[in-house]
């Protein structure tokens, strides 16, 4: 079995769709559908026909181009149940653990409600590879318009338990902005200060910095690090519980 390739692309201002395709047995998946036309214009410049249309939740900037791009290529749409808002066009709906086959593969939903409540995040763990949409960003996280900090967080810990040397890819170009407020509030982590420097790099030569690795979101990034002893001190909050830390941090980051 042959690695799964995976080819980024951006729309809009600041998203991202992510192509995933096996040469082998010629499928390719499209991770959401906020912009037909990005969307179809990857394909074409890769040479790929999409089979599979991944959704991860009901807005706008990951669902405007579904129908659209279902119409041009015939797709198979798999997304999650409704327990938010329909999303029109799905095919397979899949709620948390749900399983399906592509290209020979186990692909498994994770239900990760917070910043929406029908929230699916996908995981491949033969390839060790999760798009997590809006819930987990590089440095960062979604915000809370459809839930509360209690339950993001328990969303949260469903991906810190991934396999470290898995391939974080997430929607949205935030990793500068993330990084600055990591460093606010956990001044004295090197491991961030150190990817701190190099997102500056990235970004300062107009690159992605997206994806990231498990191992590096658990080792720089605040919203999963609610446990740990300097960041706690740093926020003044040594002895809260987990949900405290993480709304306090989720609420100064709405404030950055």
């Amino acid at each position: 079995m042959s690695k799964l390739q995976c080819f980024q692309f951006p729309y809009g201002h600041d998203n991202y769709g992510v192509l995933v395709h096996d040469a082998d047995t010629g499928q390719t998946a499209c991770i959401d559908a906020g912009d037909a036309q990005a969307a179809l214009a990857a394909l074409e410049q890769q040479e790929w026909s999409l089979t599979h249309l991944l959704i991860t939740h009901h807005h706008g900037d990951h669902t405007a181009g579904l129908t659209d791009i279902k119409s041009a290529t015939g797709c198979l749409v798999i997304g999650p149940e409704p327990v938010s808002s329909p999303i029109a066009g799905i095919d397979r709906f899949v709620g948390d653990g749900s399983e399906f086959e592509f290209a020979g593969r186990r692909v498994r939903a994770i239900h990760t409600p917070g910043h929406t409540t029908d929230m699916i995040n996908f995981h491949f763990p033969d390839d060790a590879l999760v798009f997590t949409g809006d819930t987990l960003f590089s440095m960062g996280c979604g915000r809370l318009f459809e839930g509360d900090a209690a339950m993001m967080l328990k969303s949260i810990n469903k991906l810190k338990v991934l396999p470290p040397e898995t391939l974080v890819y997430c929607a949205h170009e935030y990793t500068a902005t993330n990084a600055r407020f990591a460093l606010d509030v956990d001044p004295d982590n090197k491991a961030l200060q150190e990817r701190a420097r190099e997102v500056t790099r990235l970004r300062a030569n107009d690159e992605a910095t997206v994806p990231s690795s498990l191992q590096q979101e658990l080792a720089t990034n605040p919203f999963l690090r609610t446990d740990d002893a300097g960041l706690r001190q740093s926020l003044g909050m040594v002895d809260a519980d987990e949900v405290a830390v993480f709304a306090e941090l989720r609420e100064r980051r709405n404030q950055y």
